[in-house]
């Protein structure tokens, strides 16, 4: 099981959209693809210039804690019926 999954609002901690938050839109082996973060221009044929989002690394991103309202990490625990399960690591909430 990944720490970081599809449609987990993160938040970025180093760089230059430290402090920014967005869903994550894709998981790659050791990168994620953050909405409206690390905003690029690639300039094609027909559309003329796009703009769209590349990879961060991984590291560079934690997870958003609503309750709190501050970056957390992730742990994992095993529920009543043992599934398992990623918990906040400082609320012990489970992530939904």
């Amino acid at each position: 099981m990944k720490k970081l999954k599809l449609n987990d609002e993160v938040i970025v901690i180093s760089g230059r959209d430290k402090g920014r938050k967005g869903k994550i839109l894709k998981v790659l082996a050791n990168k994620v693809i953050v909405s409206g973060i690390n905003m690029i221009k690639r300039h094609v044929r027909k559309e003329g210039i796009v703009e769209k989002e590349a990879a961060l690394d991984a590291s560079n991103v934690a997870i958003f804690n609503p309750s709190s309202g501050k970056a957390d990490r992730v742990g994992f625990k095993f529920n009543g019926s043992g599934e398992k399960v990623r918990i906040f690591k400082s609320t012990k909430e489970v992530i939904v």
